[in-house]
């Protein structure tokens, strides 16, 4: 095949060829829009998955969805070492200066410029890489008191107050949404739960690891109510069918039902991995129809790949001691396992490996699906680590 028309798109958030298995979740979605901009309830969404399954492009493609619904948006991706207001406020007042732009919602806008100047003002303090442009001078009183969770609700109701008189709604869109540290997450969901309480039109799209659910919970306890958890998982095998063979059909590229049935089996539906496979696969295939023998073939090649990308730049943030951890889970299998027999394997008490295992939930490596429970976040990772330590 012509790698020139290769339809395959691995990548850290790139698009895919056939979005496929998550027409649901972008209906839902568009429901939630249709809602709120008509002043109705409907709960925001946090989107639960592990690694792999596609969770910033969904949040891309529902971008690009409400905003053909003529909502405005806002994105950002949650690093660790970043503080929620500062990656919230420049993009807050990017959204803002377009509603002061409508006549309609100049005023209200201009106002809530004056909220984000006083909040930016007085967090500056607390939260120093907070950098943003003043677009209009701050107003005495008006989320500037200096406490987060105070000025940013009362900065996103001026801010829904604009989006109101625009006749439009602002849809915040989060990723990595388990990295923004508990005070400050419980911040946004005060702000957004007034929000919803004086029915302005601010709802939040957020993706995280599974643990988010629980992260929520602890910051406050009304956030089950406020949100919908929707889980993004390995796709079904209609869909993962869909995800191989259209993008190649699209190319007047056949791929046998055998094929087909290799890579859904060697990727077990993720489709990160589907994406991998099908472009080493149509690499190396020489002639069409693609066959199961291409996809052997591309094994190798792929497994390699994804060792020195996906997994290696994860296995290269662990201390010695993670990875003896992380390759004791992997032992034991794929999981999740109970932590007591994780220890056990390790020859070790519970508690003299419990801050590992706390380390290794923190860096996103590992989630507790029940208490006591321990399992991967990242798909296959039990493979890797037993090829990787065994060498």
């Amino acid at each position: 095949m012509n790698p020139i028309d290769n339809p395959y798109t691995p990548g850290a958030g790139t698009q895919p060829h056939e979005l496929a298995g998550r027409d649901e979740l972008r209906g839902s979605l568009s429901i939630t829009i249709a809602r709120i901009m008509r002043a109705k309830p409907a709960k925001s969404m946090l989107m639960v998955g592990l690694r792999g399954v596609g969770k910033t492009v969904l949040l891309e493609q529902m971008r690009q969805d409400v905003e053909a619904m003529g909502a405005h948006t806002i994105y950002v991706e949650a690093p660790e070492n970043r503080s929620l207001p500062s990656l919230l406020s420049p993009q807050l007042r990017l959204a803002l200066l377009k509603l002061s732009r409508l006549e309609q919602s100049k005023e209200a806008a201009t106002r809530a410029l004056k909220a984000l100047a006083g909040f930016a003002r007085s967090l500056k303090v607390t939260f120093n890489d907070i950098e943003v442009g003043f677009d209009q001078e701050p107003e005495a009183g008006l989320a500037d008191n200096g406490d987060l969770e105070a000025d940013l609700t009362a900065l996103m109701v001026e801010t829904g107050h604009a989006a109101k008189a625009g006749k439009t709604a602002l849809v915040i869109f989060i990723d990595e949404l388990q990295y923004v540290q508990t005070e400050q997450f419980a911040a946004l969901i005060t702000a957004l739960h007034r929000c919803a309480q004086l029915k302005l039109p601010i709802t939040l799209v957020g993706a995280g690891l599974p643990q988010l659910r629980g992260l929520a919970g602890n910051a406050k306890s009304y956030a089950e109510r406020l949100f919908n958890y929707p889980e993004v998982g390995a796709l079904d095998e209609e869909s993962a069918k869909k995800a191989i063979v259209n993008p190649a059909k699209d190319e007047d590229v056949d791929i046998e039902e055998a094929a087909v049935k290799e890579i859904i089996s060697k990727t077990q539906g993720y489709p990160y991995f589907i994406q991998e496979w099908g472009s080493n696969t149509w690499d190396l295939a020489e002639d069409n129809p693609i066959t199961r023998d291409d996809v052997i073939n591309s094994t190798d090649l792929t497994v390699a790949q994804l060792d020195e990308s996906f997994f290696r730049v994860r296995f290269d943030r662990l201390t010695p001691k993670e990875k003896d951890y992380l390759y004791a889970m992997a032992k034991l299998g794929a999981g999740p396992h109970r932590s007591g027999d994780i220890a056990e394997s390790m020859q070790k008490k519970v508690n003299e490996v419990a801050p590992v295992r706390n380390s290794l939930i923190k860096k996103g490596m590992v989630w507790a699906p029940n208490h006591g429970d321990t399992a991967f976040t990242v798909p296959l990772f039990d493979e890797f680590m037993l090829r990787i330590m065994e060498e």
